[in-house]
């Protein structure tokens, strides 16, 4: 697979240093002490969620998969550890053939978690799985936290329409992985042409207040518009008056003007009178979108504005207010030795502090009440009850070392609009709350 696809440089040949450098000093100690080959189950899962947030959103699997097809210590690479004396020269050996042969276990992209959700497994031996936890929760962490907020946005927004332009607000890679996931998450569109090209988001943009400001007057830079990109464009109004604007964008346009494009001010005020004035030019299918540093809680409030679209930028990249999602990546289960028959023992953190984990491989299932509304996430780790064997949430991700299948986003996206939709209503409230389900241990 082209590098391109994941969001990477072309120049960088792999994902196998996108980890942190004691995942390899681990290896080397586990190698020469003879239990590297041990079979072994990580869990990924979060404590908690976010404060406030009621449930979480699984975006970023797809990434998890190709990064880990993806991880490769090539010649370069190994070069470089070479040079720095990360690791010695028999580690450096055994990576050279690094090939992740394990099983990967998860939760579908854009299904909803909880606290304590094992959303994704990953077993094989303790070498080739404690290589992948880095990479693996970086993804997650970041995908999952930038969909969670997209969802509750999505969720205020109810059927307009919402533009991710956040581009410009984070890292240039990261750009392009939260533009995914905001479609996960149900966003529309993005102003990000890699994400356009990388994933197949639908792109859109027209111009900023810079345009206008290069012109001499307003209307020349309307004019301009117009006659590059048609009638249909979105012009933005707000860089003087915006009556003004209007009333010389429908000059120019008449009633067939696309768009009007609102980025500052009392954005409730400034909707309900642009519309009233489009109205009343004969404009009545003129859309107006709204921009400037929206996030759930602005949008809800626009509810009642004659807002047709919003565009978020700024609180979407960065989580709204919640960047990530505290996943980590825990061994649960291990044998004592390296043969392939030895039985799995299951093993926990019980530090204090709140860092304890629970052992043993587990499965997950969503309990729903007679009305099919979630109730209740279930987490165990002995026999599946009868009554839950087809609401069990872990599907086959990689067998073997092979991915076994990926999804469209389109797919992913309509999965998140199920999910959300079997969870209590209290789900979609932005008021500050517990998980919307409670998630029993059995």
């Amino acid at each position: 697979m082209n590098t391109a696809d994941l969001g990477l440089p072309v120049d960088v040949p792999s994902t196998a240093l996108f980890t942190d450098h004691y995942e390899l000093t681990m290896l080397q100690a586990a190698l020469k002490a003879g239990t590297a080959g041990r079979h072994s189950v990580f869990e990924v899962f979060t404590r908690r969620l976010p404060e406030g947030r009621r449930y979480g959103v699984v975006a970023g699997t797809g990434r998890v998969l190709d990064a880990v097809e993806n991880f490769r210590f090539d010649p370069g690479v190994l070069g470089f550890m070479r040079e720095r004396s990360i690791v010695n020269a028999e580690t450096l050996d055994w990576l050279a053939g690094y090939r992740f042969s394990g099983d990967v276990w998860g939760y579908q992209e854009g299904e909803v978690y909880f606290p304590g959700s094992p959303i994704m497994r990953v077993e094989g031996t303790f070498a080739e799985c404690v290589l992948l936890e880095t990479v693996i929760l970086s993804i997650l962490n970041h995908d999952s936290a930038i969909a969670a907020a997209a969802s509750r946005m999505s969720s205020a927004a109810g059927e307009r329409p919402l533009i991710e332009m956040g581009a410009r607000r984070t890292h240039e890679l990261a750009a392009v992985a939260a533009s995914r996931a905001a479609y996960v998450g149900g966003f529309t569109s993005t102003s990000d042409l890699a994400a356009g090209f990388r994933y197949g988001i639908p792109t859109v943009g027209t111009s900023a207040h810079a345009f206008t400001l290069l012109h001499d007057r307003e209307r020349d830079a309307f004019q301009a518009q117009v006659d590059s990109l048609g009638r249909n464009t979105t012009l933005l109004v707000d860089t003087y008056d915006v009556a003004e604007a209007v009333r010389t964008a429908l000059d120019i346009t008449g009633p067939e003007l696309g768009a009007v494009r609102i980025d500052s001010g009392d954005l409730l005020l400034v909707a309900h009178r642009v519309r009233q004035q489009l109205d009343e030019l004969g404009a009545k299918d003129t859309r107006i979108i709204v921009t400037s540093d929206l996030d759930e809680y602005a949008i809800a409030s626009l509810a009642a504005a004659p807002v047709d679209a919003y565009g978020v930028g700024t609180q979407l990249v960065t989580g709204s207010g919640h960047p990530t999602c505290s996943m980590v990546y825990k061994l649960v289960a291990r044998t004592e030795s390296a043969d392939p028959t030895a039985p799995l023992v299951p093993v926990a953190k019980k530090s204090s502090g709140g860092k304890t984990s629970i052992g043993g491989r587990k499965w997950a299932a969503r309990r729903l009440d007679e009305q099919g509304v979630a109730e209740a996430e279930v987490v165990g780790t002995g026999p599946v009850p009868e009554e839950l064997q087809d609401r069990q949430l872990l599907v086959p991700l990689i067998e073997n070392g092979h991915v076994l299948a990926r999804e469209s986003l389109d797919v992913v996206r309509e999965r998140h609009v199920a999910a959300r939709a079997r969870l209590p209503l209290s789900a979609t409230q932005l008021s500050r709350g517990e998980p919307v389900i409670p998630t029993e241990y059995v």
